[in-house]
């Protein structure tokens, strides 16, 4: 009986390190197709990336952290598709919406509420209806969500000043773009940080301009 108890324990820690080693690679693949990839070549990296992300979670199909990083990598795909193909654009909005509200339902708190900020971006950014679900209510609700989980976080902070910003509230978006610079680094995430930096620095210059 022990040993089968130390086998299964074992068995368990390797699948938890395989998966972590898998979502690594993920990360580091979505921060180059965002950051360092020219806007011509984004959708299909992001075509290649989703693909990538959907078989990781095929393979894990109960771990929240595999469920939003295909979300992820799926709004990347959306938005690289722009207005060229709104039908296609539209639909990897919808399946990463659907990815996230699962992965809440698993486990709300999985990388410290991620999904709820990625959800919260995804309704305040798609067009409402009778085009898409895009709701900027709750968009709102979800991204403040976010910061009650991760209130410290780089992401919590700049979606909720990208959102206020959009929302006209440039007052407070500064705030909140200073507070995501304030961010705590992210060990294993410096490329994802150094790119979402640039982003809140551009963010945080349009919301200034508009103060003068």
């Amino acid at each position: 009986m022990l040993y089968t108890c130390l086998t299964l324990l074992t068995h368990v820690a390797f699948a938890d390190e395989h998966l972590e080693s898998e979502l690594s690679n993920l990360q580091h693949a979505w921060a180059k197709a965002t950051y360092q990839t020219t806007k011509d070549q984004q959708e299909p990296a992001f075509k290649a990336l989703s693909e990538q992300a959907h078989q990781l979670t095929a393979k894990n199909p109960d771990a929240s952290e595999a469920m939003i990083w295909e979300a992820i990598v799926l709004s990347g795909y959306a938005k690289s598709m722009g207005p060229l193909h709104p039908v296609n654009a539209l639909k990897a909005a919808e399946q990463a919406r659907d990815l996230l509200l699962a992965s809440i339902k698993a486990n709300p708190q999985a990388l410290n509420g991620s999904a709820y900020t990625t959800l919260g971006s995804l309704y305040f950014r798609v067009p409402g209806w009778p085009i898409g679900f895009g709701d900027k209510k709750k968009g709102r609700e979800y991204l403040e969500k976010a910061l009650q989980l991760n209130p410290n976080g780089i992401d919590s902070n700049y979606f909720y000043a990208d959102y206020l910003r959009a929302q006209g509230d440039n007052a407070q978006a500064v705030t909140y773009y200073q507070k995501a610079l304030q961010a705590p680094a992210r060990p294993g995430r410096e490329d994802a940080d150094a790119g979402r930096k640039l982003d809140i620095e551009e963010g945080l210059r349009l919301a200034q301009s508009k103060l003068k």
